[in-house]
């Protein structure tokens, strides 16, 4: 199944995507379940998915797509987690994943445009596989984690260099408004299936700038939940991000830099394509 948050006509929903359309279960179901998020909490996906036939189907290309998840409690990004990215970066090795978060505003959805800041001409592209936990839970084991996750999304974890430079910290660098894009569905796992060897590829302007299969990396994903479960509570909704794979625009000779008028392509095998433009900030 697929799933996906998006407006139309000015009001926020979220449906279940069939071809071409989205059903709009978040008019159906506003009562139960208003967004994706409350769906997720309570399990109800499958049955959401089953109430498609009484909802009004809106052509995709009628919608305005949000984040997948708009309102999650907690984006936890996970860094360095390919080896040649570590390696691009010159970082040392480390025996626990690193981890800094990204506020909700930080997103924006398929097909919307990522903001280059006005005070920052290094804004960066960082393709990355994105894991949206189903299941609430602290201290989760590796075994149980796969039990804990509702479904997998394309992420382009934005990053403006200079800001997340300033210091050794990253949240500033991370978080500047519309600089994260999240979609374009929530795929559920039954339609993934095996992560291990999907290719994750990032392109810019047609141009292919980053390229590995998941398998690659460092900390795999019950890795992740395990270890971030260990400091907070993993929520319904919850994104992680799980790192992004060597090609970033900072560690090439020239930089290379997004900048308005450009398109970055995130896709990665049996998840999605993500498409965001890039425009400057008012």
């Amino acid at each position: 199944m697929k799933f996906a948050s998006f407006e139309i006509d000015n009001a926020a929903s979220w449906g279940l995507v069939e071809g071409d359309s989205v059903a709009d279960l978040g008019t159906v179901l506003k009562d139960r379940y208003p967004d994706l998020k409350s769906a997720i909490a309570a399990g109800a996906l499958a049955e959401a998915a089953a109430a498609a036939g009484k909802a009004k189907h809106h052509p995709l290309s009628k919608i305005t797509f949000l984040p997948v998840i708009p309102n999650p409690d907690k984006i936890l990004c996970i860094g360095l987690n390919y080896e040649n990215h570590r390696k691009e970066t010159g970082r040392s090795e480390v025996e626990n994943p690193t981890v800094f978060g990204r506020f909700a505003n930080s997103q924006t959805g398929h097909l919307t445009d990522i903001i280059r800041p006005k005070v920052s001409t290094q804004l960066d592209f960082e393709g990355e596989l994105a894991v949206i936990i189903g299941k609430p839970g602290r201290y989760i084991s590796r075994s149980e984690a796969w039990g804990h996750i509702a479904g997998y999304a394309c992420y382009n974890e934005g990053s403006v260099r200079d800001y997340q430079r300033h210091t050794h910290q990253f949240t500033p660098g991370k978080n500047f408004s519309a600089t994260g894009g999240f979609g374009p569905y929530l795929v559920t796992p039954d339609e993934v299936g095996d992560l291990g060897r999907l290719r994750l590829q990032t392109r810019l302007n047609g141009e292919v700038v980053q390229d590995t299969t998941i398998d690659e990396m460092i900390f795999d994903i019950p890795r992740q939940i395990e270890y971030c479960s260990q400091f907070t509570r993993l929520e319904p909704g919850d994104v992680i991000a799980t790192g992004t794979p060597g090609g970033v625009g900072s560690r090439r000779t020239p930089p290379i830099w997004m900048k308005a008028g450009d398109v970055v392509e995130v896709e990665i095998d049996k998840v999605g394509l993500l498409r965001n433009g890039i425009a400057d900030e008012a």
